[in-house]
């Protein structure tokens, strides 16, 4: 498999790897427009175009949208995220060239008529709805905020029901002029695709866009603080993150081990000491989640409002605990999990293609596999224990609570015992 990059005179960028043998390809584009890109007023509006993308353009209705890549049974599809907005689909390799045509077609021909930005309101208020009605998703909101309290990247990807009531045709048009330029655009491929064929076509679709500047984003500052709201749900909810790195400093691959051994899995201590030993929740894991320049541990769990306070203090408990006592034995696993989480990932053309994309978005090139799984091997115990130390005691940290909480611990009691 070869990862092979080229660069069109406007600054659009493309990236793709054959992988032969496949049948398929997966390709799309990765617009450097996320809601971390959004102005205070804005927010909602980059998840907001990304649903338009797909309600007509100047040549096709949004039934011919889908029905182009639906008839040859491909799959077509959109993401927004706080870093980018992903338009990418998935086809038989022969129509590898029809699935970039169409992905063109949405992004640079969009009609925004107004009467589907009326329908398409409705959806995405709807949206907004369900999301409330989910503690589990309204609370990693509230984290993402308290994180990063009074930034782009500390608010939530869907808006504010209030400001989404509000955008009108002018104000989508203004975003893709801001935002949607060639060098913010990364094209990605992966599967049975053929490297000189995608760049001849790409220079065809997108050679004609005129260059602009990037956009300039906020460096993020996490500032960490709390949040929480007692309400008569059958769970209180617990988000806690602690900050760490970002995808450019090293230190993401210790970050991520450590988060591993802690609660990635069914063997991990907060698995182990919370749910098995304690049977205090039913769900509980931690996880390292990474943007460019910052980065924070996450441990989310959900448990009864009685059991809210030792859930608490227990994985405050065990976070230091690591500091002094993470096993080699413990260590390996997570390298292991980790490495085989990544490359059995990368079976999957879609998966290799988003790879790809995030890559060249954040290095503006693509570090080797090998290179990769040198830095992961390379993560020693006493680097987690390092780490652990880090976060147990001094990193900033940001809490959320959910549900029944009345007698649950604040984050200054939290604190105290991080430092006692």
């Amino acid at each position: 498999m070869t990862v092979q990059q080229h660069r069109l005179a406007n600054g659009f960028r493309i990236v793709t790897e054959q992988m032969p043998g496949l049948q398929s390809a997966s390709i799309g584009i990765w617009v450097a427009a996320g809601a971390r890109n959004e102005r205070a007023a804005q927010n909602g509006i980059a998840h907001f175009l990304e649903h338009m993308a797909f309600k007509g353009t100047k040549t096709r209705s949004a039934l011919q949208i889908a029905e182009s890549i639906e008839d040859v049974g491909g799959y077509i599809n959109a993401y927004t995220s706080r870093e980018v907005t992903a338009y990418y689909a998935r086809v038989l390799k022969e129509d590898t060239g029809l699935a970039m045509e169409v992905i063109a077609d949405i992004l640079q021909n969009s009609v925004l008529d107004p009467r589907e930005i009326e329908v398409e309101r409705n959806v995405i208020l709807q949206e907004i709805g369900q999301a409330l009605d989910t503690p589990d998703d309204v609370i990693f909101d509230w984290l993402q905020e308290q994180c990063y309290r009074d930034q782009p990247i500390g608010r939530s990807i869907l808006g504010p029901a209030e400001r989404v009531k509000s955008f009108t045709q002018a104000d989508l048009a203004g975003f893709i002029a801001e935002h949607y330029g060639p060098s913010q655009m990364i094209l990605s491929a992966a599967g049975g695709i053929d490297h000189d064929e995608i760049v001849k076509l790409a220079e065809s679709l997108f050679g004609g866009m005129s260059a602009k500047p990037n956009a300039v984003m906020d460096v993020a500052r996490f500032t960490g603080g709390e949040v929480r709201e007692d309400k008569a749900l059958e769970q209180a909810h617990f988000a806690l993150a602690l900050e760490s790195p970002g995808y450019r400093d090293d230190a993401i691959y210790t970050a991520q081990i450590y988060a591993s051994a802690m609660g990635g899995g069914m063997s991990s201590r907060l698995f182990q000491e919370i749910r098995e030993k304690r049977g205090l929740c039913y769900t509980i894991f931690s996880q390292a989640g990474a943007y460019a320049d910052t980065g924070a541990l996450t441990i989310y769990a959900g448990t009864s409002g009685e059991q809210m306070g030792e859930l608490a203090t227990v994985a405050i408990d065990e976070l230091k605990r690591a500091a002094d006592d993470m096993t080699d034995q413990e260590v390996a696993r997570a390298r292991a999990q980790m490495k085989a989480g990544m490359l059995m990932g990368l079976e999957s053309p879609s998966n290799r293609a988003e790879r790809l994309a995030r890559l060249v978005q954040v290095w503006d090139h693509v570090p080797s596999l090998e290179d990769t799984i040198a830095k992961i091997d390379a993560v020693s115990t006493q680097d987690v224990r390092d780490i652990a130390a880090q976060y147990a005691v001094q990193a900033p940290a940001a809490l959320a609570l959910y549900g029944p909480i009345a007698g649950a611990p604040d984050l200054t009691k939290l604190q105290e015992r991080r430092a006692a």
